[in-house]
């Protein structure tokens, strides 16, 4: 009942099994094989740990720990930004974007509320191929820091330029220079040809935005629960299986 690829399934097992083994673990209640479905049921569907729990015949702890150290086994194996940026030769260009995971935060959360989209999160930055093929996840952020703010901490503009690699962006990149586009601002009261300049750019990220999305497909990060920290491992595990070759 679980919708996601058996492969994807195996590929969670075994990455499951190699960290057992690394670490010399004793035998434990749960196996890796139902393991690595209790992850994927917690990812997928974003239920309760009691109820994960009772559909696996463990109790509410178990559920949690088995499913906690999953996702960080997980989260260990996301691909850094230059792992995702090779390939790309010099001249092509890349989409970039901010998306906001919902969180349940209390209102005195101050650095997790976001005054754009009027909600607590975590402000995750995306960088896509132009047909929406994604390349990287960035790691979760406070909800309030501004996506311009994100990309330089995570090193997104000095990454691109040195492979000359042009970022295209909405407006709030603006001002970041070096190899990132935005549009134009005010172009109403400026020549034709910015208008078109305008134009030009909406329309060539727009198959990438379908990358942005694709965070939605598993319903944990559509409105995580509990602390920020778990939510930037849930977003990290996610861009794992999403960037395997078993993610369908």
């Amino acid at each position: 009942m679980l919708d996601v690829p058996c492969e994807l399934v195996e590929h969670v097992f075994w990455l499951v099994c190699a960290r057992r083994r690394d670490l010399r673990s004793a035998w434990r209640e749960v196996s890796c094989c139902r393991r690595a479905l209790l992850a994927l049921a917690r990812l997928r569907k974003s239920g309760t740990f009691a109820r994960v729990g009772a559909g696996f015949g463990v109790s509410e702890a178990t559920a949690w720990r088995c499913a906690d150290e999953t996702l960080e086994v997980l989260a260990a194996w996301a691909p850094g930004l230059r792992e995702a940026l090779v390939g790309l030769g010099e001249g092509g260009f890349v989409i970039v974007g901010g998306t906001l995971v919902p969180a349940d935060r209390v209102a005195a959360d101050e650095p997790c509320y976001s005054q754009k989209h009027k909600k607590h999160g975590m402000n995750v930055q995306v960088i896509a191929r132009p047909d929406g093929t994604r390349l990287w996840f960035s790691r979760a952020m406070p909800g309030r820091t501004h996506d311009l703010t994100a990309a330089r901490a995570h090193g997104i503009i000095p990454a691109c330029l040195t492979r000359q690699i042009l970022l295209l962006a909405d407006r709030a990149c603006r001002g970041a220079g070096a190899t990132v586009r935005t549009p134009c601002y005010h172009h109403r009261e400026q020549p034709a040809h910015y208008q078109e300049f305008n134009r030009d750019h909406a329309r060539l990220p727009a198959p990438g935005e379908r990358a942005f999305t694709q965070l939605n497909s598993w319903r944990l990060l559509r409105r995580a629960r509990g602390s920020p920290r778990r939510t930037a491992t849930a977003t990290q595990a996610t861009h794992t299986l999403l960037t395997s070759d078993h993610s369908g």
